[in-house]
């Protein structure tokens, strides 16, 4: 037989589930976006469209992390393998540390250690997937719930947040969107895109309209305790006697360390209900056969979650309330531009880009690829998280920096401003 495909009858093909043009990443968009950018610019580049504030010395973890991860690898005593499920020592750290919040205790058997966030949220949906069911997504939200189900053949159904609300849930649009092969909804809370916070009466409609519904609530809480506005962030397993929870979560933003991969999957389920449909036995069952997280890492776990003192923790929440007001304060200067609430937790805050009052710019893709171009400031298109002509900015940076970048995009739109 020939070299070469035109002769060879091949049996593979690629999975269409993972290039289909419908599901998009952050980072795949954000990695376009940062091909623009000027290399002549003098500037630094200002990013204002990613999740990782690390870079900015301000947003140093605490030492007693860091000394953690050192003691950890200096014991040798975590070298080895770890159980699938993750360390008894990790796990029982993690279940007291999540249970001071919650009306029940946690035990270590609740506790499942991922590699980060993203892996929870894999495994969750790859366990729900079964053929002909649907999940219920907020829009906007985090695209990698949608990635991760169309991965799993999953179907995806979108439920608005409504910015005129405080980005609450439409719980009317929720029911509606629900039938017989519906096993889930997600809500991410404190909010990724929006800045949002729910309130603790919200989350109890939600936890009663998914009991009505007979599905249970993915709660991704990975901005966990990020939350500097009038209303505190309540944990959804608050509500797990109403209706199953599993909740998403990790040391990543609280700590500012993604990289350092440390994530959980946590059944708050004290009516015994996700042990009873199986749920329990097919995560267990999937992490027999994926990859954990560094065991040293895992090691450092209880250390971290046990020393680090409440003014580091203040210290971060100090700085982003810092930058949800410069924020708030300088976008109102930008016609193009509008914000419907001030941020109140998270890193991310989602404005309306009205392109209509702008010159040569298409859409909000276009506006964040001229504005890598001409202002190296990079900025979220906010189709990427479901809404067209929408920008996802992270204001989590050093104040003076973000100050710098939002007088950029201010410039940016002067300049393309349709002229009366």
């Amino acid at each position: 037989m020939e070299n070469g495909s035109s002769t060879a009858r091949w049996c593979f093909r690629g999975n269409e589930a993972m290039t289909t043009e419908s599901v998009s990443t952050i980072r795949g968009v954000l990695t376009e976006i940062y091909r623009n950018i000027n290399e002549a610019d003098p500037r630094p580049i200002i990013p204002l469209g990613h999740g990782d504030p690390s870079a900015f010395p301000c947003f140093r973890t605490t030492p007693i992390a860091e000394d953690a991860v050192a003691d950890a690898v200096r014991s040798a005593k975590f070298n080895g393998y770890a159980s699938t499920v993750g360390i008894l020592p990790a796990r029982r750290a993690i279940s007291e540390y999540l249970s001071k919040d919650l009306p029940y205790k946690l035990s270590p058997d609740d506790i499942y250690l991922t590699l980060g966030c993203n892996q929870a949220i894999e495994v969750v949906l790859a366990v729900l997937a079964r053929p002909n069911a649907n999940i219920l997504l907020p829009r906007p939200g985090f695209p990698t719930y949608e990635a991760r189900a169309a991965f799993n053949r999953l179907e995806v159904r979108h439920f608005d947040l409504l910015p005129e609300k405080g980005w609450e849930v439409d719980l009317d649009t929720v029911e509606a969107l629900a039938d017989k092969n519906t096993v889930a909804m997600v809500i991410i809370n404190p909010g990724n895109p929006c800045g949002n916070i729910f309130t603790y009466e919200h989350l109890k409609k939600v936890a009663e309209t998914v009991r009505k519904l007979g599905i249970l609530v993915i709660a991704d809480e990975v901005y966990h305790h990020l939350a500097f506005g009038s209303n505190p962030f309540v944990p959804m397993g608050v509500f797990a006697s109403i209706a199953p929870v599993i909740t998403v979560g990790s040391i990543s933003k609280r700590w500012v360390v993604p990289g350092w991969r440390l994530g959980w999957l946590v059944t708050n389920d004290p009516n015994g209900i996700l042990q009873e449909y199986g749920i329990v036995d097919c995560i267990k069952a999937y992490l027999n056969i994926s990859p954990d997280p560094a065991t040293f890492i895992q090691g450092a776990v209880p250390q971290i979650l046990e020393k680090t003192k409440d003014d580091f923790f203040s210290k971060i929440v100090d700085i982003l309330r810092q930058d949800a007001d410069i924020f708030y304060s300088r976008i109102k200067e930008i016609p193009c531009i509008t914000c419907p609430s001030k941020p109140e937790g998270c890193m991310f805050v989602m404005v309306k880009l009205n392109q209509t009052l702008l010159e040569d710019i298409k859409d909000d893709f276009d506006f964040c690829v001229k504005l890598a171009k001409e202002e190296s400031v990079i900025v979220l298109p906010g189709v990427t998280v479901g809404l067209k002509n929408w920008l996802r900015i992270t204001f989590a940076a050093e104040p003076s920096s973000l100050e710098d970048g939002l007088a950029r995009v201010k410039a940016f739109c002067q300049r393309h401003v349709k002229k009366q």
